[in-house]
């Protein structure tokens, strides 16, 4: 085992044993005796990965010191005691998304960084309980919206045509500022619209498409663990059950009774410990890029369209106009996210896309009497 290797391993070792710290103290605060369990179950899976990295370092006859909680953790924990343990919970998701991502690249940690992204929806639950438990209505209320995906839709529709629209706008500004012809400008405008939307289609691709590559792995990766050891499967999908409020006994049963059909067992686990639907894997890769590519055109055409028609300076005060009210347009949109009302989000989308093409065109107008002095 090289040095790297082992200061890794020590690294991993540390941090395993102050998460099972922070969970037992965690614990020990907690009225609900429910939430108490899981939280000491938690720390039961740390525990067991810390004595893993353990063993590992002494096979290597490497020794190690008696474990002594870390500053930070002394400090979350303090903030706990004295605020309310609330307050360090999304500390403790990015901690354990951390623990994902690190695990992710060691071969043989991958059934560990699993049950820190089990221990990370965990603590969402939690974060979202009510005094140890959500009333069914409720959970299947932000289970719907946790797992819609219309807002996010809407919000890339709106943020697409939006990014099209700025940046084409300031595109042909930038050109007409350095007082190209008309045939140019439009030229500029369509090579503009052309290159965005490819770039933002390729760019939406890559991403979806990583995403389901991702999703699919670990959803493999799940499987091979129902196949290999699935009572521990079982105690994951019933600290979840118990974190959202289902008495223990019930919960196990219900874990117990998912995970006696491997089918659905797979199912189950993708959706309630990873937060995967198997069937969708994030969407189709080439719908977003379709729709990335067609949303940005119709933003970019905008301030392009008048000089297909007209010419000179009516030409771009009407590209002026159009860009103007379509920015509004935009702004008045994002009200639907934002919850601030329309006139400022629509002063404020116009004033900033119209400044960004002031901008634009007046580098265009200096680099254009330098050119023609």
């Amino acid at each position: 085992m090289d040095a790297k290797t082992i200061e890794m391993y020590k690294n991993f070792r540390e941090d395993e044993r102050n998460s099972a710290f922070t969970y037992r103290s965690l614990a020990e605060m907690q009225k609900d005796g429910r939430i108490a369990e899981v939280y000491n179950r938690m720390a039961a899976v740390e525990i067991k990965h810390a004595e893993k990295w353990e063993e590992l370092l002494t096979e290597a006859g490497v020794g190690f010191k008696p474990f002594v909680p870390e500053w930070r953790t002394k400090v979350l924990i303090w903030l706990a005691r004295k605020v309310g343990p609330e307050l360090i919970l999304p500390s403790l998701q990015a901690k354990e998304k951390t623990g994902v991502a690190s695990y992710a690249r060691v071969g043989m940690a991958r059934g560990m960084a699993m049950q820190e992204q089990s221990h990370g929806l965990l603590l969402d639950q939690i974060q979202k309980s009510n005094s140890g438990g959500m009333e069914g209505s409720s959970l299947a209320l932000m289970e719907g919206r946790h797992r819609s995906t219309g807002g996010n839709a809407l919000r890339a529709a709106v943020l697409g045509a939006n990014d099209g629209l700025v940046s084409n706008l300031s595109l042909v500004m930038g050109v007409a500022g350095a007082a190209v012809d008309n045939k140019g400008i439009l030229i500029a405008g369509m090579a503009g619209l052309l290159a965005g939307a490819s770039s933002m289609a390729l760019g939406e691709w890559l991403s979806v498409q990583s995403s389901r590559e991702l999703y699919a792995n670990q959803i493999k990766i799940e499987t091979e663990e129902i196949d290999q050891a699935p009572e521990e499967e079982a105690e994951e999908l019933a600290l979840i059950y118990e974190a959202r409020g289902v008495p223990v006994a019930q919960a196990q049963q219900m874990a117990a009774q998912i995970l006696s059909n491997r089918d659905s067992a797979v199912d189950v686990m993708a959706r309630e410990e990873l937060g995967i639907d198997p069937e969708e894997l994030g969407g189709s890769a080439w719908t977003a890029a379709i729709t990335s590519f067609v949303l940005f055109a119709i933003g970019a055409i905008i301030p392009v369209a008048p000089f297909i028609f007209l010419t000179g300076n009516q030409a771009i005060l009407v590209a002026i106009l159009l860009s103007t009210v379509g920015l509004f347009l935009i702004g008045t949109a994002i009200t639907l996210f934002t919850g601030r009302s329309v006139l400022y989000s629509g002063a404020r989308m116009m004033i900033f896309g119209l400044l960004a093409a002031a901008i634009t065109f007046g580098i265009g107008r200096l680099i254009g009497i330098s050119l023609a002095g």
